[in-house]
């Protein structure tokens, strides 16, 4: 009678993995469309003249992987393109590369950033009406200021890994498939600011056993605030509506 027991308990609890491992066990992988203006400026010398810049559409990827074994956090990567371009007329003295530039020059730039996002979370909670996420997010920035004036130009590249604090919430509405998150990550250490917030609503276009098919349409803020970071000072901010699809499996 004890084997019995014992061996129903054994079965009961397998069964219990096998459900929570159904549940909480996937691979998420999403593509979004952001409709991005920037603001701000950027220098070597600190003056960070305001550039116009343009509006653009960039891509942001990512991948997650999600698992039920206790301690070991979840991963997720995500690479986001911040590429644009802009002009004005210089009202002070610009500074970039080897390159200084008089005031009331015609100045021409062009920024290329990307940024990568190595993220390490834990579900604290995590339901059909409410999850909730913490971790940590090693964001590494790849960037090129580019800056034209008068036929000459100037250069200056950066890149290096920045520790974030991450979170994320999200919420359900039962039985209509429209749910809604909040995600971001946060720095701010000695003059140097650096966040990425964004906020969606979603809704689920498919879902079975094999694959869940998710519309996000939301939007998303990112702000590079630097102070002398390897010779570089920005006040830059990216912001704006972004949608994109996300594919469960």
């Amino acid at each position: 009678m004890k084997k019995n027991t014992l061996s129903l308990g054994l079965l009961a609890l397998c069964v219990s993995f096998t459900s929570q491992a159904d549940t909480l066990l996937g691979l998420y992988a999403g593509a979004q469309a952001w409709n991005m203006e920037t603001s701000g400026g950027f220098s070597n010398d600190g003056s960070n003249t305001e550039f116009n810049f343009e509006k653009q559409t960039n891509t942001n990827l990512y991948v997650a992987f999600e698992h039920p074994i206790p301690l070991i956090p979840n991963v997720k990567v995500q690479r986001t393109a911040m590429d644009t371009q802009g002009d004005v007329i210089l009202d002070a003295q610009f500074t970039l590369g080897d390159k200084v530039f008089a005031a009331n020059g015609n100045a021409f730039t062009d920024v290329s950033l990307t940024t990568t996002d190595f993220i390490l979370y834990y579900e604290l909670f995590d339901n059909d009406l409410v999850s909730f996420d913490v971790g940590l997010n090693a964001k590494h920035i790849d960037g090129e200021f580019l800056a034209t004036v008068d036929g000459e130009t100037g250069r200056e590249e950066f890149s290096g890994p920045v520790p974030m604090v991450y979170s994320r919430l999200a919420v359900g509405v039962p039985f209509t498939g429209f749910g809604a998150f909040v995600e971001g990550s946060f720095l701010s250490i000695d003059d140097h600011t650096i966040s990425d917030y964004q906020a969606a609503i979603t809704y689920s276009l498919m879902g079975n056993l094999a694959i869940d098919l998710t519309l996000h349409l939301g939007y998303r803020a990112v702000t590079l605030d630097l102070d002398d970071l390897d010779d570089i000072y920005s006040d830059l901010e990216f912001k704006g509506i972004y949608a994109g699809l996300e594919v469960h499996f």
